[in-house]
């Protein structure tokens, strides 16, 4: 599975703020998860936005991904 962009998952700028990023990960958590979408690869787009939130999200680990 190609990786793509943490940014980009969540559709925010590189210098977002820690709000913006939790607002687009709620939105698109909502949109994604398996229970409200039916969509075979909603799972999979879950997974996917949940792991950039987690990177983007904590300070440390997105200054490494940047």
């Amino acid at each position: 599975m190609i990786k793509r962009d943490f940014y980009e998952v969540l559709g925010v700028a590189k210098g977002s703020s820690e709000e913006e990023i939790r607002k687009a990960f709620r939105k698109k958590a909502l949109e994604f998860h398996p229970d409200r979408n039916k969509d075979p690869s909603a799972e999979n787009q879950f997974k996917e936005v949940n792991e950039a939130y987690q990177v983007l999200i904590d300070p440390k680990l997105r200054e490494k991904y940047d």
